[in-house]
C-alpha cells in the first residue's frame, strides 16, 4: 500500500469527478421513461374500457314500466329525477325543507298572530309568555273546585256497578 497523497488542486473548484456526463445516455433515459408512461396510460385506458364493457354487460334489464330512463344509469342528467318521476315527489331537498319548517317554527314562537281569528285566540311570542307567567303565576283552581270534581268523580264510578251478589 502507498501512503503518498494526491497533490490538491488549488487553482480549480475542489475535488469533483471530472468525466462529463453522457448526454445521449440522458436522453435515451427520458425517451424510455416518457414510452414507459405512454404504454402504462394506453394500459390502463384498454383495462377500464374492458371493465366498462363488463359492466355494461352485466346491468340488469330496466323495468319496461320505466320511461325517460337514461343510457347510462351510473351517470344521471341534471333535472332527471324532476321529469322521470310522477308526483308526489318526496323529499327532494331535505336541507331547505327542514329550514322551511324551522323558520315557520322560529316564526311562531318569536311573534304576534291569530290562531283562530273567529274564536279570538292570538300566539304571542314565547318571551312575552314567560314575562307575563312571572307577573300573574300560574292559573290555580280554587280548593273547593278540586274536592267537588273528585265527588263527583268517585259518584259516576260508584253509581255504574251493579250487586252481583245471590241472596
Amino acid at each position: 500500500m502507498s501512503n503518498e497523497t494526491k497533490p490538491e488542486n488549488t487553482a480549480g473548484h475542489g475535488n469533483y469527478e471530472r468525466q462529463d456526463l453522457n448526454a445521449a445516455g440522458i436522453i435515451y433515459f427520458l425517451l424510455a421513461l416518457s414510452l414507459a408512461t405512454a404504454l402504462c396510460a394506453f394500459g390502463i385506458r384498454g383495462f377500464f374500457a374492458y371493465l366498462e364493457h363488463r359492466e355494461k354487460a352485466t346491468q340488469p334489464a330496466v323495468s319496461p314500466l320505466l320511461t325517460n330512463v337514461p343510457e347510462d344509469t351510473r351517470h344521471v342528467t341534471p333535472g332527471y329525477p324532476q321529469t322521470a318521476f310522477p308526483n308526489p315527489k318526496l323529499e327532494e331537498d331535505e336541507r331547505g325543507q327542514l329550514n322551511g319548517i324551522r323558520m315557520e317554527e322560529e316564526k311562531t314562537l318569536y311573534s304576534y298572530g291569530w290562531v283562530d281569528e273567529k274564536a279570538g285566540t292570538v300566539h304571542i311570542p314565547i318571551e312575552r309568555a314567560m314575562d307575563l307567567l312571572v307577573e300573574r303565576g300560574l292559573p290555580v283552581r280554587p280548593q273547593g273546585a278540586a274536592a267537588q270534581n273528585q265527588e263527583a268523580n268517585k259518584n259516576a264510578t260508584g253509581s255504574g256497578k251493579k250487586d252481583t251478589k245471590k241472596k
